[in-house]
């Protein structure tokens, strides 16, 4: 490792120390452990924000921490096998008014106690379990955990195939964890156009409704305000499912059968549904009618890294737009919208994913360019991370222009870098 890349990690290592928290909850009797991805803007436990923190850790020589924070995920678990996106420990309210909404009603004085929302977020779960098996041999850790991760695959695979065709619905824009992606603007009528408070009322108006409806399911299957499935949420579901499938052959469990079989179905209907050939693109779909939101962000790549992915289509869809100089090729990549549509904004606002670059969308981007043997474009893209941080430090976000860095500061998922270093060793 290069004298630059050992600083980098060594300051990775002190982010993570300085956001992590460890503390009791006397209503959960539990221990629990986790790092804030940034220290006054997102002080909770976020689900997929655990899950990069313990790719970060593993490539940190840190599995034991890793292995702490994701049963600590998984410690407030439902017994049908739910697990909401935002952990609230010990006497939290939402960091934002309006999302007292994602969290279940006739929670009353509960709010003030440790407890889950009702939404949920990409699983990267099975995945990250596996890195951690993968950096231990922790049979222990893989035999405890798997139960609890089996049965949250299995709640989603039950809850939110609403059109059994074995992909994830979501039920609103947060739940993809790109909140304000522009590909969600058809959805709730807004105009292909750049952010304003009237995309602010309509995105909150979607969580009002799911809470008016107390987060019964099939109220809010029937009901249709914002009913997607989301690329980026299903390319990673079906990913980790099969992640999961190899979990349970490592420890012979009957279920490694299910989970694959669940994924191959999955499989098959992203391509038929989601996949635009003449595009050479994967597109979110609306409704039960499946209708295209031909808007092109950066999720449009993550369908290939599902195994089994067709060579040729990925090759296709990565010379097509990663290279498009109006779309993604720009300085600083990934820009997280196109650079030739209505809605981009480079610079610094409330609604996210509308222009600037994230580490995490270079990140999986990074595992897709290894797989298909594209790794010097894949060591560019380390570069490109690299420089960022150096230029403007640990940000949520930065211009994919300029790079200048914006959002919440020390902010750990710019870490993702050391996994990227690592994957390229």
């Amino acid at each position: 490792m290069s004298t630059k890349h050992t600083d980098l990690r060594n300051r990775v290592a002190v982010l993570l120390g300085e956001n992590m928290v460890h503390g009791y909850s006397k209503s959960a009797q539990s221990e629990f452990h986790y790092a804030k991805p940034s220290p006054e803007t997102y002080p909770f436990q976020f689900f997929w924000d655990t899950c990069f923190h313990a790719f970060i850790l593993c490539a940190l020589g840190k599995a034991g921490m890793a292995e702490k924070h994701l049963n600590s995920l998984f410690t407030l678990q439902r017994k049908d096998g739910f697990v909401g996106h935002i952990i609230y420990w010990n006497n939290v309210l939402p960091g934002r008014a309006t999302d007292i909404f994602q969290s279940r009603p006739g929670l009353g004085m509960n709010l003030l106690r440790t407890h889950m929302s009702a939404l949920i977020q990409p699983p990267f779960a099975a995945q990250a379990a596996a890195r951690i098996f993968e950096a231990t041999g922790s049979e222990p850790f893989l035999s405890g955990l798997l139960p609890k991760l089996k049965a949250y695959y299995k709640w989603i695979a039950q809850n939110r195939d609403f059109d059994g065709d074995g992909l994830v619905t979501i039920i609103s824009p947060f739940e993809s964890g790109m909140d304000w992606k522009p590909s969600f603007d058809p959805v709730v009528g807004f105009p292909r156009r750049q952010a304003n408070w009237k995309l602010f009322l309509r995105v909150v108006s979607v969580d009002a409704r799911n809470f008016l409806h107390g987060y019964d399911l099939e109220k809010i299957r029937k009901k249709n305000y914002f009913r997607v499935k989301e690329t980026g949420m299903n390319a990673i579901y079906i990913q980790n499912l099969y992640v999961l499938a190899s979990l349970c052959r490592a420890v012979g469990d009957s279920d490694e059968g299910y989970f694959r079989a669940l994924a191959d179905r999955a499989r098959e209907s992203l391509m038929s549904l989601m996949y635009d050939a003449e595009d050479a693109a994967f597109y979110d779909v609306c409704g039960p009618e499946n209708r295209k939101l031909k808007i092109l962000t950066p999720t449009l790549f993550f369908p290939l890294a599902i195994e089994g992915m067709d060579r040729r289509v990925a090759e296709k869809v990565i010379g097509r737009h990663f290279h498009n100089r109006e779309e993604f090729a720009l300085r600083y990549p990934l820009p997280s919208v196109s650079l030739n549509d209505p809605s981009f904004s480079p610079k610094e606002s409330l609604y996210l994913w509308r222009g600037p670059t994230w580490v995490y969308l270079d990140w999986f981007m990074h595992g897709i360019l290894m797989k298909y043997e594209q790794e010097e474009t894949a060591r560019e893209l380390t570069k490109t991370v690299t420089d960022l941080i150096e230029k403007s430090g640990f940000r949520e976000y930065y211009d994919p222009h300029t790079g200048h860095g914006m959002g919440a500061k020390d902010f750990t998922w710019a870490g993702l870098v050391i996994d990227m270093i690592r994957n390229e060793s």
